[in-house]
Protein backbone atom coordinates (compact mmCIF):
# COMPACT_ATOMS: atom_id res chain seq x y z
CA UNK A 1 0.00 0.00 0.00
CA UNK A 2 1.88 3.03 -1.27
CA UNK A 3 1.60 6.29 0.64
CA UNK A 4 1.23 4.86 4.14
CA UNK A 5 4.39 6.62 5.33
CA UNK A 6 3.14 9.96 3.97
CA UNK A 7 -0.18 9.55 5.80
CA UNK A 8 1.61 8.71 9.05
CA UNK A 9 3.92 11.72 8.74
CA UNK A 10 0.98 14.01 7.94
CA UNK A 11 -0.87 12.70 10.98
CA UNK A 12 2.12 13.41 13.24
CA UNK A 13 2.47 16.93 11.85
CA UNK A 14 -1.25 17.70 12.15
CA UNK A 15 -1.55 16.30 15.66
CA UNK A 16 1.54 18.08 16.99
CA UNK A 17 0.83 21.42 15.30
CA UNK A 18 -2.94 21.72 15.57
CA UNK A 19 -2.84 23.64 12.28
CA UNK A 20 -0.39 26.31 13.50
CA UNK A 21 2.07 26.98 10.61
CA UNK A 22 4.99 27.67 12.97
CA UNK A 23 4.43 24.44 14.89
CA UNK A 24 4.11 22.58 11.57
CA UNK A 25 7.54 23.83 10.56
CA UNK A 26 9.00 22.91 13.95
CA UNK A 27 7.52 19.40 13.76
CA UNK A 28 8.88 18.89 10.23
CA UNK A 29 12.28 20.03 11.47
CA UNK A 30 12.15 17.59 14.40
CA UNK A 31 11.29 14.77 12.01
CA UNK A 32 14.25 15.72 9.81
CA UNK A 33 16.58 15.76 12.80
CA UNK A 34 15.38 12.25 13.64
CA UNK A 35 16.14 11.05 10.09
CA UNK A 36 12.76 11.34 8.36
CA UNK A 37 12.43 14.01 5.64
CA UNK A 38 8.69 14.73 5.23
CA UNK A 39 9.27 16.27 1.78
CA UNK A 40 10.80 13.01 0.52
CA UNK A 41 7.55 11.06 0.82
CA UNK A 42 4.38 11.43 -1.23
CA UNK A 43 1.28 9.35 -1.98
CA UNK A 44 3.26 7.19 -4.44
CA UNK A 45 6.28 6.51 -2.20
CA UNK A 46 7.11 2.89 -1.53
CA UNK A 47 6.33 1.82 2.02
CA UNK A 48 9.44 0.15 3.36
CA UNK A 49 9.03 -1.68 6.68
CA UNK A 50 12.06 -0.10 8.38
CA UNK A 51 10.86 3.45 7.57
CA UNK A 52 7.38 2.61 8.86
CA UNK A 53 8.94 1.33 12.10
CA UNK A 54 11.05 4.49 12.42
CA UNK A 55 8.01 6.73 11.90
CA UNK A 56 6.01 4.75 14.48
CA UNK A 57 8.89 5.03 16.97
CA UNK A 58 9.20 8.78 16.38
CA UNK A 59 5.43 9.24 16.74
CA UNK A 60 5.57 7.41 20.08
CA UNK A 61 8.46 9.61 21.24
CA UNK A 62 6.43 12.69 20.30
CA UNK A 63 3.33 11.41 22.09
CA UNK A 64 1.28 10.88 18.93
CA UNK A 65 -0.93 7.83 18.50
CA UNK A 66 -1.04 6.56 14.92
Amino acid sequence: MAGQIKKMIDQIIETRSGGDPFLMLMTKTKLMLKGIDPEKYDDNSEDTPWVINDVKRIAQEMGVTL
